[in-house]
């Protein structure tokens, strides 16, 4: 049992790793496809209203509620009420089911880097190049792809959960040391990228329709929607992420300040990539092309816009290696904040050793997400992806609010998000409204949203089976919500053979250290 807690070495270290979490795969390429959908400045808008008024304040209640209670997001939520753990471990199951499949793209990624050598020799032929990431994972988007799976995706998710086990392998230490580099890196590649694409001779119309705003996509009720979500999938709340990123952070911390500096970071990045992609499209003349779908847009469609970059061979290889190296510093640092929130909750519960944990989360996972390398996992990584994000994670934040904002004195959050600050203090009417009001409200409104375009759609998500929606769908998410039973039913038997579990500890009995 582990008798001493793990802190960030400085203030800027959890402030990078912070960061690195929130800054993902979602900030490259689903950001920049949501600005294209809705009317390019209009969707900044809707967005930095969001991040404003819902984001941000939800980032400060758990990073001063993991700080607080100095456990994952299970201990957290039991500290704020007895019967508030069960949302803690359904926030961290959900975050164990996306790690099963975003280690899967942090492979296709790596091996993207290697790929675009290939876009040497296909200058100017875009449906080779759209062709090159099917061809590699052997997948034909549908169930129908059966077992087969692709030797080189196989070695790539190899080596993405090595990196990943390596930068988490001593918890907030090696994570400190990681995030210097992974943090700093992609914004480099981007800048490179910028700069290159803001060249081209139709680069101007791309960021004019991406700065400039249409408002009268205003009066469409999806930009809300897609705006809304996009911040908090963006910002790696409701993953049991920040509950056990601020649980390492020191007393002093000033978090109302430290989370303005990370959700501005978060904003300003998304923005530098919608710029890339604008611009790199306009160039090309593809504006068009770009979508919502992260995977198509960058598997598929940047790939027939990077062999049209120029007429070498060899300088478009290099800018797709740039770009998917970028993409890869992006996601290493998600994907190890996933399992580090994952591991933690685990470790503290049972006051494991947290390398062993970590271990057995990586094999586990590990175990599973080769599923998603199939013929078919494509499709099943698509159903998966879509009930965790779409249900599980905005359910979470629903039951969070409720806890914080209704059963728990709500000021007491407030006076631990502006302890050690002076030059802002997050003011009561911001942030008890958004807890209490604004975010319980917003968020069971998707949640309606996306079961009403469901059940339009016949009840089943994207044309696949209703087996498949339930083994992957529906199975999980009942899992996420009921695994803090099973959790306290192997506490229980543990505590019976005189094996440690954690002890409940009240938010005021929390330790002042």
């Amino acid at each position: 049992m582990e008798t001493s807690r793990a802190t960030w070495a400085s203030r800027s270290t959890f402030i990078l790793a912070a960061i690195g979490s929130a800054v993902g795969l979602g900030n490259a390429w689903r950001f920049p496809g949501l600005a294209a959908k809705h009317g390019g400045g209009a969707f900044l808008f809707v967005y930095l209203l969001a991040m404003l008024l819902l984001g941000l304040p939800l980032l400060m209640m758990e990073i001063s509620i993991g700080r607080r209670m100095r456990q994952g997001a299970p201990g957290a939520m039991r500290g704020i009420h007895k019967k508030a753990e069960f949302i803690g471990w359904a926030a961290t199951s959900n975050a164990f089911i996306i790690s099963t499949y975003y280690a899967v793209v942090f492979a296709w990624v790596l091996l993207m880097i290697v790929k675009s050598v290939s876009f040497a020799g296909m200058t100017g032929d875009a449906t080779a190049a759209s062709g090159l990431f099917f061809d590699t994972i052997m997948s034909k988007g549908d169930l129908s792809g059966g077992n087969v799976i692709s030797t080189p995706v196989l070695i790539a998710l190899l080596v993405a959960w090595g990196m990943i086990y390596y930068c988490i392998r001593n918890g907030a230490q090696s994570v400190g040391k990681v995030v210097k580099f992974t943090v700093f890196a992609p914004v480099a590649c981007m800048v490179i990228m910028a700069a290159k694409s803001v060249t081209m001779s139709g680069a101007g119309e791309g960021l004019l329709r991406f700065f400039v705003p249409d408002f009268s996509a205003l009066s469409d009720p999806t930009i809300w929607v897609d705006a809304v979500g996009q911040v908090f999938y963006s910002l790696s709340i409701m993953m049991a992420i920040m509950f056990a990123y601020g649980s390492f952070l020191d007393r002093k911390s000033n978090v109302a300040v430290d989370a303005l500096i990370i959700g501005f970071s978060d904003m300003a990045i998304s923005v530098l990539a919608g710029v890339v992609m604008f611009a790199t499209m306009g160039g090309v003349g593809m504006l068009d092309n770009i979508t919502a779908s992260g995977i198509s847009t960058a598997f598929i469609v940047y790939p027939q816009a990077i062999v049209k970059l120029t007429g070498s061979g060899i300088f478009n290889a290099i800018f797709g290696m740039v770009f998917y190296l970028c993409l890869t510093t992006l996601a290493v640092d998600s994907a190890f904040s996933i399992i580090e929130g994952v591991s933690t909750a685990i470790a503290d519960k049972f006051g494991l050793n947290k390398r062993s944990a970590t271990i057995g989360v990586c094999a586990v996972s590990g175990i599973i997400s080769i599923v998603y390398i199939t013929g078919a996992g494509l499709a099943w990584l698509d159903i998966v992806d879509y009930w965790a994000n779409s249900y599980n994670l905005l359910i979470v934040g629903v039951l969070e609010c409720v806890a914080v904002g209704w059963f728990f004195p709500t000021r007491k959050v407030l006076d631990a998000v502006n302890e050690n600050t002076s030059k802002f203090r997050m003011p009561a009417w911001w942030f008890i409204s958004a807890i209490k009001v604004f975010c319980p409200i917003i968020l069971t409104v998707l949640v309606i949203w996306n079961t009403v375009n469901l059940f339009q759609g016949g009840g089943i998500y994207g044309g696949y089976t209703l087996a498949s929606n339930i083994i992957a769908g529906w199975a999980p998410m009942i899992l996420a919500f009921v695994s803090g039973v099973f959790i306290n039913i192997i506490a229980a038997c543990r505590e019976k053979k005189g094996l440690y579990v954690a002890p409940y500890v009240s938010w005021d009995d929390a330790k002042e250290d």
